[in-house]
């Protein structure tokens, strides 16, 4: 049975101190934490640590580390709505146009890069960025070493034959179809403080956000994904509102929940959260929410009627609904 909620327009938060982790990176990321942290003050990011391009590849490859730009992002999203917040959040996300050394980077980038020079320690250095900030919740990398992700396409050039290509940036802009995708190094050691997260929350929340690079690369992490199918927590995915050009164009919604199922076949959902304009009148999509165990919710997630984005505000409407009703 498909759940429609109403929303209110302020969601009422949860009395006590309902865990929450959210898995994934980018936007999507960003956007569930800024839904979910109108909820709950137990909230947790787990980021993916995969970006090669920008800012983010520019310091990685420069300094080593894990990329800091989806990181950063989340750190931003979990900023409090008071002017400390709004004046921190803007900071963080600001970007240099000077056409020297510094065009493109962003100034949150650069902060979490010196931080973690100077602690050499990935997850004290975001915890301190977080008490700078006066972040409402906590961000973690999803695995403790910088990741890269390969991809099996049907190039649009040679659709009869797989081709292998490798990078965030580069799967994310394939011309052609991407089948599925894999870490290098395969076995990541998984972030110890993320693991724990997962093991102690009461639900965890699976995107949205760009469903080959961001969102399966938090499933393909051994240890991070033995956890998410062994927690007791209840599970949660949230479907994108749109295809993406390059990386899931030609995928419907339906066959977004297949590509999770394939990569991660034992993890069973207690929901699936989509738009209103996702649900086919042949209840497809609604009996293969069922096949991974979850009931489907549905409900007006996007900023407006020609949006990709979800609303922090209606996504966090749904998100209240649902943490009760499931």
């Amino acid at each position: 049975m498909i759940t429609r909620p109403t929303r209110p327009e302020r969601p009422e938060r949860f009395d006590g101190d309902l865990k929450v982790v959210s898995l994934g990176g980018g936007h999507g990321l960003a956007a569930s934490l800024s839904a979910l942290r109108r909820l709950t003050t137990e909230l947790t990011g787990v980021v993916t640590v995969a970006d090669n391009g920008g800012s983010s590849g520019r310091l990685r490859q420069e300094l080593g580390g894990l990329p800091p730009g989806d990181l950063r992002m989340a750190l931003a999203a979990l900023c409090g709505d008071d002017e400390w917040g709004r004046t921190w959040a803007s900071i963080l996300q600001h970007r240099f146009s000077s056409g020297g050394p510094l065009d493109g980077h962003a100034v949150g980038n650069l902060l979490i890069a010196a931080i973690w020079d100077q602690f050499g320690d990935e997850v004290a250095g975001l915890d301190l960025v977080g008490d700078l900030l006066g972040a409402q919740g906590r961000v973690l990398p999803m695995a403790a070493v910088p990741l890269d992700i390969e991809a099996d396409v049907h190039l649009r050039s040679a659709p009869d034959r797989l081709t292998v290509v490798r990078g965030q940036v580069e799967v994310a802009s394939t011309d052609g179809q991407v089948i599925s995708v894999r870490l290098d190094p395969s076995d990541p050691p998984a972030c110890p403080e993320a693991v724990r997260a997962v093991e102690d929350a009461d639900w965890v929340v699976v995107g949205p956000g760009s469903w080959f690079t961001s969102v399966m690369p938090t499933l393909l992490v051994p240890g991070l994904r033995d956890v998410l199918i062994s927690t007791p927590a209840k599970r949660a995915l949230v479907l994108n509102l749109a295809e993406q050009t390059g990386e899931t164009e030609g995928l419907s919604p339906t066959d977004h929940l297949e590509v999770l199922a394939a990569h991660a076949p034992e993890l069973r959902l207690d929901a699936v959260i989509a738009d209103t304009s996702l649900v086919d009148a042949r209840g497809t999509l609604e009996s293969t929410a069922q096949s991974l165990g979850a009931r489907l919710y549905v409900s007006d997630l996007s900023q407006g009627p020609a949006s990709d984005q979800h609303d922090p505000a209606r996504l966090a409407a749904a998100f209240g609904h649902v943490m009760r009703q499931a």
